[in-house]
């Protein structure tokens, strides 16, 4: 649509005579017509960095420039800097741990090649600067910057510095394997677990030729974008499409009219939220209608000529005018028939205890009242969906977290068996809780049955940020102590926001106040929760899982008792520290680690008994959050003749490196190098069941079903030597890779490759791990381990400005086993950072109508290179003592649990102020030095 204009472009050495779109963006040229698809697009306002290419030796956004502006012009992608391998600093990127999800990484890349191209001799400092425009939200910038540091180094001892191999052809794909020592017939000489084995698909991610879902173009797609309107609450009167249907290249075009009666509603858990709005709309950014256009452009343009007229209504943006009597009832009471609270704005309240309030017993009563902020997940990667309706089955494309629980409500929804639903999940570039459960999937599929081709939906990070966020949360928290620092009670009064729909933010609620008392032997415990809806963006999952919330709150209250008692932020934690085997939550799952070991090991590393410079703090805080407390994972693993490995696993992997897990518990079991082992994932018709991918579960659940796999493959491996051999299999062992026969000892691997030939096939395994459903438990059932944390801090305070100076970050996680160390270093390291976003910087400002205010990169922050702290420490306390393979625990939520408690009362310390609401802005904290209302009373 408009004018067009020739213009000659080289690309990656390759020279293109074009037409193109006199609006139309280099990253459009690229992603849309050359099929290059390593630069990203995130935020659309070069905020990201994601779409960053070389145009004529400078780095550019490319979201930004147009394609008429690099006319004549030579332009280098990530895919032209391996052509024919990676280049130092792509391997750097791997060997370091600085791939996570990969949605970043290219134009990391090549912000960090323009760097060492100008300046080989770059320090830190300088590479912080560099990549400050790139926004990594899985928090790995502490890895990234490593990796360059090593080349410039590599550079100024006259290694091979960052030498390109850029040429016309795009870089390479496959999986790229650490080398590990073999031997003869290939089998694997060394073991794997706990080593820092390279992450599997790291070359992809590195070289751009990772497959994210706005990557995947199917043939005669259609492009679908949203109709939404300005108000948050509103009574749709009519919905003209006369003018937009008539723009050439319009194909269809939806309302709630168009869609069978009722609205078909669906959701993990409550069946509430209807594919377009029905009749009313509930939310900022709640689509009312939708185009279904040949092009993104056309549907964009077809949308601004939607007419809808409507009627604004009064609306709860708030806790407080939420549970007012006579609000605004944000659901119909039709859709909870039966629920006493159905005439309320309360979805559901929690109600735990034990024991009884003993503050007539208390020397000191602590009452305070807290709140945390709404904040956005920020993936990188925006939301998308796809879905192809054909004769025989259902295709869905979603970087969805849950596959199969996708694949569950879609077929329910669609009436349709679970055999005729498939859903592709591609890796998400980033997910963090916001992509666990279905969205506009239901949305994008009655386009494709009603137009019978595929169809694309892929959202802009503004209406990403009105599609998911964390719950806000305001708690009231009274102690009770004894004069000597030991908990006697804990009274916590919780709720909620949770936003228009429920999603899965009921049991955000519930599954965080269950351990509202926190890591600590609380005698005597009241906690009332409630989950209140109101007319803002539903709120999901978020890493953490509510955790974050309470922690903020509980923590706090343990170091305003450590004030009043003349205690300092550790003594009162070690004096009351749930130790090995005690109980924290009455009649359930005791203390499963060593906790008191890690808060030890914490206060040393932040050097916690040591002199204190004039105008620093140091704080310290725990934070726990419950593991997985019910569900089923399965997984099929193939022995191969040549003794290679297939494994087959319904996990996402989002940045977690499940993958890399997964291969190295396989290839030590059945004794393959790494090179030979494959992992697939990401496709419900190929792989079997799992339940999801949250609460860090995946390591232990799914890596059980994979050594469970291997087990059996195990026993048949007995059953064919003792067939072969012509013994009893209670003759014959295997297992950690190797074969114990009668006579001798030999590899799997060097057995498999002289014996299973005569087998003519292969051997496969099939694993499961299921805990069980306990009935009148409240989440379920009983946690399958805790995740547990310390985190510790040395900050600096700006009195003038309000700026805090982070000098030393610390935090220890109770890991049970890493079983790659590196992994889960730079998985702690990220929930660190992330937890500095909420911490210090992040929350969405509603406006009086409901409206985000700091909508998008522009005016919403998040940590870049430049505001991590000056050392961030991260380490793990291994005792072997988890419920997974080799003694292993969930890991990568931790360190995030108790960010902001333990900043907190270090900038208490430094400045004498206490905050108790969130964020811990500049503007924030010098209000409360200067005009003194956050002096802490105590004279501590």
């Amino acid at each position: 649509m408009g004018d067009t204009n020739p213009i000659e472009i080289i690309v990656n050495g390759r020279r293109h005579s074009l037409d193109v779109g006199s609006r139309t963006s280099l990253l459009d040229l690229l992603r849309d017509t050359l099929r290059l698809y390593g630069p990203k697009e995130c935020c659309g306002v070069g905020e990201c960095g994601a779409c960053t290419v070389s145009v004529d030796g400078r780095t550019v956004n490319s979201c930004l420039m147009l394609a008429v502006e690099a006319d004549e012009a030579e332009v280098v992608t990530i895919e032209g800097l391996g052509a024919e391998k990676l280049n130092p600093l792509q391997e750097a990127f791997i060997d370091h741990g600085a791939v996570q999800c990969g949605f970043c990484i290219p134009g990391m890349i090549m912000s960090a090649r323009a760097l060492l191209n100008e300046d080989l001799q770059a320090d830190e400092e300088k590479i912080r600067e560099a990549l400050s425009g790139n926004l990594c939200r899985c928090g790995g910038y502490n890895r990234i910057v490593e990796a360059v540091r090593a080349v410039a180094s590599a550079s100024r001892v006259g290694k091979d510095g960052l030498a390109d191999n850029s040429a016309g052809t795009d870089a390479g794909g496959g999986p790229h394997r650490a080398a590990h020592a073999s031997g003869r017939h290939g089998q694997n000489l060394e073991t794997y677990v706990g080593a820092n084995v390279r992450r599997f698909g790291g070359r992809e991610r590195v070289s751009g030729t990772q497959q994210f879902l706005a990557d995947i173009a199917l043939p005669d797609m259609l492009h679908v974008k949203l109709v939404t309107l300005d108000a948050a609450r509103a009574r749709i009167i009519s919905i003209d499409t006369t003018e937009a249907r008539a723009v050439p290249g319009v194909v269809d075009i939806l309302t709630a009219r168009d869609l069978p009666k009722p609205v078909p509603r669906f959701g993990p858990v409550y069946k509430d939220r209807p594919v377009l709005a029905d009749g009313e709309t509930k939310y900022h950014g709640e689509p009312v209608a939708a185009v279904a256009a040949e092009s993104i452009e056309t549907a964009e343009l077809a949308v601004s000529l939607v007419r809808v007229e409507y009627e604004t209504l009064p609306a709860v943006f708030s806790l407080a005018r939420a549970l007012a009597a006579g609000a605004p009832l944000v659901q119909d009471p039709a859709l909870r028939a039966g629920d006493p609270l159905a005439a309320t704005n309360i979805l559901k309240e929690r109600r735990y205890g034990w024991g009884e309030d003993d503050a007539a017993k208390a020397d000191v009563v602590v009452e305070n009242s807290y709140s945390f902020p709404m904040v956005t997940h920020f993936a990188i990667e925006p939301h998308g969906f796809m879905a192809s309706a054909e004769k025989d089955v259902l295709k869905i494309w979603s970087p969805v977290q849950h596959p199969f629980l996708l694949q569950r409500i879609m077929a329910d929804l669609f009436d349709l068996p679970l055999t005729q639903v498939r859903v592709f999940a591609p890796d998400p570039g980033g997910g963090f809780g916001g992509k666990q459960n279905p969205k506009l999937e239901p949305l994008v599929t009655y386009f494709s049955l009603r137009t019978g081709r595929p169809c694309r939906l892929v959202l802009s990070l503004e209406e990403t940020f009105q599609a998911v966020r964390r719950t806000a949360a305001e708690i009231h928290v009274r102690t009770g102590f004894t004069r000597s620092g030991d908990l006697l009670f804990q009274d916590i009064k919780s709720d909620f926001l949770i936003g228009a729909y429920a999603d899965i933010a009921e049991r955000v609620m519930t599954k965080a106040n269950y351990l509202g008392c926190g890591p600590y032997r609380t005698p005597n415990a009241r906690i009332h929760a409630r989950a209140v809806l109101s007319h803002t963006t539903p709120s999901c999952a978020f890493r953490g899982f509510g955790a974050p919330q309470i922690a903020w709150a509980v923590e706090s209250q343990m170091d305003a008792a450590a004030r009043e008692l003349g205690l300092d932020g550790l003594n009162i934690r070690m004096r009351n520290l749930a130790g090995k085997g005690d109980e924290i939550v009455r009649g359930d799952l005791p203390a499963d680690g060593n906790w008191p070991e890690s808060v030890r090991r914490a206060a040393d590393a932040v050097g916690w008994n040591t002199p204190l410079a004039p105008g620093r703090g140091r704080g310290i805080a725990v934070g726990i959050k419950s593991g997985a407390t019910t569900g089923l994972s399965n997984s099929t693993v193939r022995l191969l003749a040549d003794g290679s490995v297939i494994i087959y696993a319904g996990t996402s992997d989002m940045g977690q490196g499940a993958r890399t897990i997964f291969a190295q518990l396989a290839a030590d079991a059945l004794g393959a190098p790494l090179e030979k082992v494959s992992v697939v994932m990401g496709d419900t018709t190929v792989v079997p069941f799992d339940l999801q991918t949250s609460a860090s579960r995946s390591t232990v659940f799914m890596g059980t079903a994979i050594t469970r796999a291997c087990e059996d493959i195990h026993e048949q491996l007995r059953e064919m030597a003792a067939d072969l051999l012509g013994c009893a299999t209670s003759e014959v062992r295997a297992g950690s890779g190797m074969m114990n026969l009668p006579d001798r000892e030999m590899s799997i691997a060097e057995f498999i490759a002289g014996k299973l030939g005569g087998w003519s096939g292969e051997l496969i395994g099939n694993g499961r791990m299921r805990k069980p459903t306990v009935r009148d438990h409240p989440l379920g059932g009983t946690p399958a381990f805790y995740e547990f944390n310390c985190t510790g801090f040395e900050v600096e305070v700006d009195t003038e400005t309000g700026e805090i100076l982070i000098h030393k970050h610390v935090t220890v996680g109770d890991v049970g086993k890493a079983l790659n160390p590196l992994q889960v270093e730079a998985q702690d390291e990220g929930a660190a950072i992330m937890g500095l976003g909420h911490t210090l910087m992040e929350h969405i400002i509603l406006d009086g109508e409901g409206r985000i205010s700091n909508l998008g990169a522009l005016d919403y922050r998040i940590p870049t290179t430049k505001d991590v702290p000056l050392a961030l420490q991260a380490f793990s306390v291994e005792n072997g003592d988890g419920p997974g393979p080799y003694g292993s625990k969930g890991v990568s939520e931790g360190a995030l649990l108790c960010t902001a408690p333990a900043l907190a009362a270090a900038l208490t310390q430094a400045t004498g102020v206490v905050i108790r609401d969130l964020p811990l802005t500049p503007e924030r904290v010098w209000r409360a030095i200067v005009d003194g209302s956050g002096r802490d009373k105590s004279g501590q």
